[in-house]
């Protein structure tokens, strides 16, 4: 069965740190492109970073350029999302998505979505 599974997220004040991680089960991720997506309540779903298949490309949304960094390792079949300088409006749920093409932030390119994990920032 084909699984991406995030951890990581949590009650985290403003300021604060968190390291999302995004574990594939049932296939390597190796040719694949990792997205991390996230949606806030009452608001849609964006973009906030992804990754090429060989981690050579990165993207990220304007809104957590400098505080946000996206990276991989193959050898465990994992992709990373660290998020530094975190900020209220960082709250929502995030996803990590699986694209068997180029790195891309438009969620409809995804083939395989994990269960998303709550990021909270809040004092």
């Amino acid at each position: 069965q084909l699984q991406l599974v995030e951890s990581g997220g949590g009650l985290v004040q403003p300021g604060g740190s968190l390291r999302l991680s995004c574990a594939a089960s049932g296939f390597t991720l190796d040719y694949y492109a990792i997205g991390w997506f996230r949606q806030a309540p009452g608001k849609e779903r964006e973009g906030v970073s992804c990754i090429s298949s060989s981690g050579g490309s990165t993207n990220y949304a304007d809104s957590v350029k400098g505080r946000f960094t996206i990276s991989r390792d193959n050898a465990k079949n994992t992709v990373y999302l660290q998020m530094n300088s975190l900020k209220p409006e960082d709250t929502a749920v995030y996803y990590c998505a699986a694209a068997f093409a180029i790195a891309t932030m438009t969620s409809d390119e995804y083939d395989y979505w994990g269960q998303g994990t709550q990021v909270t920032v809040s004092s």
